[in-house]
């Protein structure tokens, strides 16, 4: 006859407190890209830089944009020239039809020519205007302060237009950023904060708020992201610390078993029931509410009273007769 040792089932109240391990990002991240195709002149910074909105980040060689623009400030130069001679001109016809000196006509022409060498130089100066904002471009600023993330790209390498060349995460806000199991996220924490502590000094700590949860699992680990806003970042918190994150889940009622009465039968999750009064086995499926280091809560599948074999599970039959050793329930 086989000998078995089974506990009493009885539910017990749990508080999980999950521990898990992430990293500081940024909120908010950029990608910068230059605004016009060239070859890169210049590189300014390095991967780690602090960098302001407006600073100089990276050049191209200005050859196209240098020739548009010269082409453009002669045209203007030119325009203008033209309409100073118009003026001129106008000035003189308008003189000489007050004396009778000229025609209706002449004065007209003389009159139209000034208009269009002024629309002319309108236009001009706005083709000015687009040449050097287009020479603007061959200098790539980010716009926003933070801390260039990411590179790709070197001196001498052409470009295109909208490549991302640079990542930069925005100063302000930070986020400490999680991957963790779906089960996790099936029941809220107790309370609205998260702790969040630095691993490799955890006096430095900081509180923060779920701000975002990825609405997809990573189809390689099976985790979802989940974001924590933090409400003030400690300066050893940089971007890419690891931190420790605790929560704590709202108390519920559980029965808890050791991990050695956990069984697989049919492909299912199970447990062996012990019958005190024919002192027969069978087996019984089960649905896992969580696992622990060393217990499983089940959510379902076992009733309070029932015995439950927690040891001696490797050779037993659904109907074999045992004799069982009681060795009381578990916390």
């Amino acid at each position: 006859m086989a000998r078995v040792r089974v506990v009493q089932a009885r539910r017990t109240p749990q508080a999980l407190e999950v521990v898990v391990t992430g990293d500081i990002q940024a909120q908010a991240q950029v990608n910068v890209s230059f605004r016009t195709n060239g070859k890169v002149a210049e590189r300014r910074v390095e991967v780690g830089d602090h960098v302001t909105a407006n600073q100089v980040l990276a050049v191209l060689e200005p050859l196209t944009q240098q020739a548009n623009l010269d082409n453009a400030k002669a045209a203007l130069a030119s325009a203008e020239a033209l309409l100073t001679q118009a003026k001129m001109s106008f000035e003189r016809q308008k003189q000489l039809l007050a004396g009778g000196f000229t025609t209706r006509s002449t004065y007209d022409n003389a009159e139209q020519e000034l208009r269009t060498t002024q629309a002319a130089v309108a236009s001009a100066k706005a083709a000015l205007g687009t040449a050097q904002e287009q020479f603007s471009y061959t200098e790539l600023r980010a716009g926003v302060a933070g801390v260039v993330t990411s590179r790709s790209f070197e001196v001498g390498q052409v470009v295109q237009s909208g490549q991302t060349v640079l990542v930069i995460a925005q100063d302000g806000p930070r986020d400490a950023v999680f991957n963790v199991y779906e089960s996790l996220l099936a029941q809220p924490p107790a309370g609205d904060t998260i702790a969040v502590a630095l691993q490799s000094d955890p006096a430095i700590t900081a509180v923060g708020t779920v701000r975002e949860i990825s609405p997809t699992v990573d189809a390689a680990s099976g985790t979802v992201r989940v974001k924590i806003g933090l409400k003030s970042t400690p300066a050893a918190m940089g971007l890419g610390a690891v931190v420790v994150g605790r929560g704590r889940f709202a108390p519920h009622e559980a029965v808890i078993l050791p991990w050695s009465a956990l069984y697989r039968y049919d492909g299912q999750p199970s447990v062996w029931i012990y019958d005190p009064d024919q002192r027969t086995v069978s087996v019984r499926a089960v649905e896992i509410d969580r696992f622990g280091p060393d217990i499983i809560a089940l959510k379902r599948g076992v009733e309070p009273g029932e015995r439950v074999v927690v040891a001696g599970i490797q050779f037993l039959r659904p109907g074999q007769t045992v004799a069982a050793a009681e060795i009381g329930a578990r916390p």
